[in-house]
Order: structure tokens, then C-alpha cells, then sequence
């Protein structure tokens, strides 16, 4: 019996030492495959492995820029302007005011550069490069606005359908607000982009009506206002918002009908120009060109 109970405790002794041997074995091999693996780094490391102009050019040319453009006035305007724009790039306004200073002193001095150099009149230097320095200050403002329009036609063409699907989603017994959810995870447009921002708003506990007046206010479209307001209406009034939303629904398809329509009316419009100052021409010299010659030999 002793022996038996040695040699039990012989048994559980070896296998606890093989076991913490094992775990050992196992710690070490987890040790060195950490030497080889990526470890945490730190800010600085982080830092230092991005490239030489994200580092020290982009934030030393955004500091110059903004320090040009604080003193400008409107920002309140430009502000609003580049909301209405979607925040290309993440302007500021000093920032964007700096880069219209900065390309309207930068054409200047090149024009009068080149044309110095070139031994033109100095009448005609000042000339060009006043032409040129105005023209590096307006363009920005006039690729802007041109974002501008961008939006709010990407924005007005989504908006039926993004409407349809929250027709379909409350009908379904969805909230109104989980509804908004799915269509904002159906597409990846800048409505649907409008549509996360307002949810982020009103779970950070922003009142529903504001987030999407907010709304309304950063995408600046007629459409989206009538409808952000006939869901404030019924939000406020306890009007049922699957009807409320089939309405609206059927009013911006027959909105989006009136402007096809439209579009095709100017069209004949538009198409006159180029038949007149292109197409005409060329057919008229490949029909009169050959009889040319014979009447002018004729005449002769």
C-alpha cells in the first residue's frame, strides 16, 4: 500500500514537471517570436515614419497659408461656402483665402518673370501679369463653387431613392431613426454621409430637430429642407412617418420627372449653338467646296 501510494505521488510530481517544463518551453518560444513581431511604438516612432513632406512641408506650408489668409474678411461667407462644399480637403477659411493670395502673387511674379525675360513692352508685362495674378485669385473661388454644385446634384439625384428605402424600412416596422441607419449603410454617397452625421449628432445628445436642421444647413438643398422639415413636422405633431414619408416620396419623383422634363426642353436650345457655329460650317464646305472652283472658273 505504501508503495503504491509512493509511486502515486512519483506519477503526479513527474507530470506537474513536465507541465511546468512544457509552460516554460512555451513562454519562451512566445518570448522570442515577440522580439521578431511588431511591438507597440510610440508618437514619436509613429511620427518620424511618415514621409519628409507630411512631416515638415505640408504643416509648415498650412501654417504660412493661414497666417496669410487671418486677416481676410467674409470667412463667415467662405465658411459657409466650404460646408456647403463638403469640407474638400479639410479648408479652413484663412487657409483657402492664403491659397488665393498666394496663387495670385505667384502668377503675377512668374508672368512678369517669363515676359521680363522675354523683352516684351513693359505696358504689356503689367498688363498680362495683372490678368494673370486676378486670374490665380479667382480660380479657387471658381473651383468651389463648382464643388459646390457637384454636391448638391450628387445630393438631389440620391435623394429619391434614398427616400423609397425609408419607405420601405418604416413600412416594415423599423424606427424612423433605424431607418436612417440603413439607408446610410446601403450607399456610400454624400447624403448617406449627411445622414451617419445627423445619427452622430443626436447620439451624442443633440435634439433631433436641430441635427437635422444642421443638416439642411451643411447641404444647402431646396428638396432635402422640405423634406427635413415635413419629418420635423410629424416628429412634433405625432403624424404617422410612413405615410408622411410616402408622400414626400412621391412628390420628389414627380420633381425629379419636372426636371427631366425640363432639361429636355433646353436641350434643342443648347444643341444650337454647336449646329450653327460647327456642324453647319463643315458641311457647308464639303457640299459648296468642290462647285467653288468651277463657279470662280466660270466667272473667269
Amino acid at each position: 500500500m505504501a508503495f503504491v501510494l509512493i509511486l502515486f505521488v512519483l506519477i503526479i510530481g513527474l507530470g506537474g514537471f513536465m507541465m511546468l517544463n512544457r509552460r516554460r518551453q512555451v513562454d519562451n518560444v512566445s518570448n522570442r517570436l515577440a522580439q521578431f513581431t511588431e511591438r507597440s511604438m510610440s508618437l514619436e516612432e509613429l511620427e518620424l515614419q511618415l514621409p519628409f513632406s507630411q512631416r515638415v512641408l505640408a504643416p509648415m506650408a498650412n501654417s504660412i497659408l493661414t497666417k496669410l489668409g487671418r486677416s481676410a474678411k467674409g470667412n463667415e461667407k467662405l465658411r459657409t461656402n466650404l460646408m456647403l462644399a463638403g469640407n474638400p480637403g479639410n479648408l479652413t477659411p484663412a487657409l483657402f483665402t492664403g491659397m488665393r493670395i498666394v496663387l495670385l502673387v505667384g502668377l503675377f511674379g512668374l508672368v512678369f518673370l517669363v515676359m521680363s525675360l522675354a523683352g516684351s513692352a513693359p505696358s504689356d508685362i503689367l498688363k498680362y501679369a495683372f490678368v494673370s495674378g486676378l486670374l490665380g485669385y479667382l480660380l479657387p473661388a471658381m473651383w468651389l463653387g463648382r464643388q459646390i454644385k457637384k454636391r448638391q446634384t450628387t445630393i438631389l439625384k440620391a435623394l429619391p431613392d434614398a427616400l423609397d428605402l425609408l419607405v420601405i424600412s418604416v413600412t416594415a416596422g423599423l424606427g424612423f431613426d433605424a431607418a436612417m441607419q440603413r439607408v446610410a449603410e446601403k450607399w456610400d454617397n454624400e447624403l448617406c454621409a449627411e445622414f451617419r452625421r445627423a445619427l452622430s449628432d443626436i447620439r451624442l445628445g443633440t435634439p433631433r430637430h436641430e441635427a437635422f436642421r444642421a443638416m439642411t444647413t451643411r447641404v444647402g438643398v431646396d428638396d432635402v429642407s422640405s423634406f427635413i422639415a415635413a419629418v420635423i413636422q410629424a416628429d412634433q405633431l405625432g403624424v404617422s412617418m410612413g405615410k408622411m414619408l410616402k408622400i414626400q416620396s412621391d412628390q420628389l419623383r414627380l420633381r425629379r420627372r419636372q426636371r427631366a422634363e425640363e432639361a429636355a426642353q433646353k436641350a434643342p436650345i443648347k444643341m444650337l449653338f454647336p449646329l450653327v457655329f460647327l456642324i453647319f460650317p463643315s458641311m457647308f464646305v464639303v457640299i459648296l467646296g468642290p462647285a467653288i472652283p468651277r463657279l470662280l472658273g466660270g466667272g473667269i
